[in-house]
């Protein structure tokens, strides 16, 4: 009897072989293209269907989408080998930017190196994690209270020096991600909780430290009616876009709140007012969906990783994401004091995306590579 084979299931075989390749985990980017795509949607709809934006948005997109390939090619154990001294020349750059760094908007965060202009806190959001990673990739689990130390050391010394610009929302973001390192190699819960503890304590004196416009943020989380046309601007029409959307929303480019320039900054920060006006609870719930489908696979790669350094770096890669989502969506939501940080994979930009794509490259190489080194 002569056998056929299901031609579809052969081009299967073969796109797998394409993906395995390249070092690509399918599932992963599937995730990945769905977020991509539904940002050209709103970064077009939310500038008013300017084609320069958006042209700029896929050029962006392509150059981070390169980069996730490159580092997807790269051996977990040559990160191991190179990231104490990417941590040095994170530092180096972070004290470069406090003393001879361009200042924008108030703040001294910029390195110029030629051409480029860049953020060295944007590699921090790598660097750190994959640092504290690094010093317990041979330690038992849980580790000595030394080498939680010296890990809450280095968390502690890179956002010492990011605060200080004044940046004080990245520099708990970055904490954050190194903090998750420490919780995943098994931070003992009585630490946890004293640490809660004292940071409630510390609160009047941090009040104290915060400079004027931190403190405005504080004030207007709290009421942003006290100051309707000033600090409560942005909240309070980020709110009207959301609410108007209802459960459907207006349609693709109905966001009235975007393009009769009510609502600031629609294409970054508050992108995911656009998308609640013109989508409603409908896309809202979608694009939830998409950021759980996305974390969920990296918390799976992370539990398939083979050694500590990769396990810790996948899982404290996807608590970073959903921590970034949840606190964008928190602030333009009125939830959470605004921070200026944009929704991850979605918001127009080109340093955050590059840093996302970078850290997805690098969970795509801790699970095909170790795929091979199971053969």
């Amino acid at each position: 009897m002569k056998i056929t084979l299901n031609p579809s299931h052969n081009v299967y075989r073969r796109n797998k072989t394409i993906l395995q390749m390249l070092h690509i985990d399918g599932w992963l980017l599937l995730g990945i293209l769905l977020l991509l795509a539904a940002s050209t949607l709103l970064v077009y709809s939310a500038s008013g269907g300017e084609v320069e934006v958006v042209t700029r948005h896929l050029m962006r997109i392509g150059f981070a989408f390169a980069l996730m390939l490159l580092f997807a090619q790269i051996p977990p154990n040559i990160l191991y080998v190179f990231t104490p001294w990417l941590f040095g020349a994170g530092i180096v750059m972070l004290i470069g930017v406090l003393l001879f760094g361009d200042i924008g908007k108030g703040a001294q965060r910029w390195l110029e190196l030629g051409p480029i202009r860049f953020q060295p806190s944007e590699l921090m959001k790598l660097v750190l994690p994959m640092t504290v990673a690094w010093l317990f990739a041979h330690s038992n689990f849980p580790p000595s209270y030394k080498r939680l130390g010296a890990g809450a050391a280095l968390i502690a010394l890179t956002a010492g020096l990011i605060v200080v610009q004044p940046d004080l929302g990245t520099s708990i973001l970055i904490a954050m991600s190194g903090l998750f390192v420490l919780f995943f190699a098994g931070l003992p819960w009585k630490i946890i909780f004293g640490s809660i503890l004292s940071v409630v304590a510390s609160l009047p004196v941090v009040w104290h430290l915060m400079h004027d416009y931190q403190k405005q943020r504080v004030l207007t989380f709290l009421d942003p009616e006290s100051d309707p046309l000033g600090s409560g601007y942005h909240i309070i029409q980020s709110k009207i876009a959301i609410g108007s959307g209802g459960v459907e929303g207006k349609g693709f480019m109905g966001s009235t709140q975007a393009h009769l320039e009510f609502l600031p900054e629609s294409t970054t920060d508050f992108i995911f007012s656009v998308l609640s006006e013109e989508f409603g609870l409908v896309g809202v719930i979608l694009l939830l969906a998409m950021y759980v489908f996305v974390i969920a696979r990296g918390l799976y790669i992370a539990s398939q990783a083979q050694d500590n350094f990769t396990r810790l770096i996948a899982s404290s890669m996807m608590m970073t994401l959903f921590v970034y989502a949840f606190v964008n969506i928190g602030m333009v939501s009125g939830l959470l004091p605004v921070v200026g940080l944009p929704l991850p994979l979605i918001s127009y930009g080109g340093s955050a995306l590059v840093t996302l794509m970078i850290s997805f490259g690098i969970l795509m190489s801790i699970h095909t590579h170790k795929k091979m080194l199971a053969k």
